[in-house]
């Protein structure tokens, strides 16, 4: 009956963290939280435990995803790389400082954190502005568009960082951060910015992984229930991922991580 439970979230976190860019730590964290509440058998979930198993999840989640992505040449790997530079520290210090939170402040300041990011969605954005400001162009091609957006280097490696951090800390791959950065800051598409998105997740979600293993975080009895439907999960998102527009992406990410949010300060509050 676990494995059955585990493979199911698995495949609905890893479809939906795959659709947008999440890579799915902000469902798999909130649903296993509940799971340790309510259902006899889950009894062994801490924070710790979670934020392991979500980023070795993520880790498979995000590599059936790139290789899909990759494939319909949407990834914009050179930005990835360059954010990677910031991320992959960062991960490997929010690991550490992950095994000195309690689960009252785990659930608070993940719900609050969640519900600002959802908030900077609704913001307008001038992409012609974003250009101008930019320190570096880019200009990618999907299909017959053509996509022109810029890259500031240090806010971009300073944002990534961050991003990284709080990755390791909260086991959130860093895409629902992420996602809404590329989007609002630097004038990405939301389709371009989803697959880099995973791309990037990929490599972080290794170095947090591996930062949690060291620091003996993981349930392996239970990491292995997941893994399967992290896989599918993956795959099947970022097809879908590709026959959505746009706007409709924004409002599913929107709305996911609103509700995640308040379910999360509601069971912090309630601790």
């Amino acid at each position: 009956m676990i494995f059955i439970i585990c493979l199911t979230i698995g495949i609905l976190t890893a479809f939906l963290g795959s659709l947008v860019g999440l890579g799915g730590g902000v469902i798999l964290i909130p649903s296993l939280l509940l799971l340790q509440q309510f259902v006899p058998g889950f009894e062994w979930v801490t924070p710790q435990s979670i934020v392991g198993i979500s980023l070795i999840t993520m880790v498979f989640t995000s590599l059936a995803s790139t290789l899909t992505y990759f494939k319909e040449k949407r990834v914009d790997y050179k930005t990835g790389l360059l954010f990677l530079i910031g991320s992959i520290p960062g991960s490997m210090l929010g690991s550490w400082l992950n095994q000195f939170m309690r689960t009252e402040q785990f659930l608070l300041y993940f719900g609050v954190l969640i519900i600002l990011i959802s908030m900077l969605l609704f913001l307008k954005r001038n992409p012609e502005k974003k250009r101008m400001n930019g320190n570096s162009m880019r200009s990618f091609q999907v299909g017959d568009n053509v996509y022109e957006y810029s890259i500031s280097i240090p806010l971009a490696i300073i944002l990534a960082l961050v991003v990284g951090t709080l990755s390791g800390l909260f086991g959130i791959g860093g895409g629902s951060i992420m996602v809404p950065a590329m989007i609002l800051l630097f004038g990405f598409p939301v389709h371009i910015a989803t697959a880099t998105s995973m791309f990037m997740i990929f490599f972080v979600s290794m170095m947090g992984a591996s930062s949690h293993i060291f620091l003996g975080h993981i349930a392996w009895e239970y990491v292995l229930f997941f893994i399967p439907g992290a896989w599918i999960g993956g795959k099947v998102g970022a097809k879908i991922s590709q026959l959505l527009k746009g706007n409709t992406l924004e409002w599913i990410l929107r709305v996911t991580l609103i509700l995640i949010g308040i379910r999360m300060i509601m069971n912090g509050l309630s601790v």
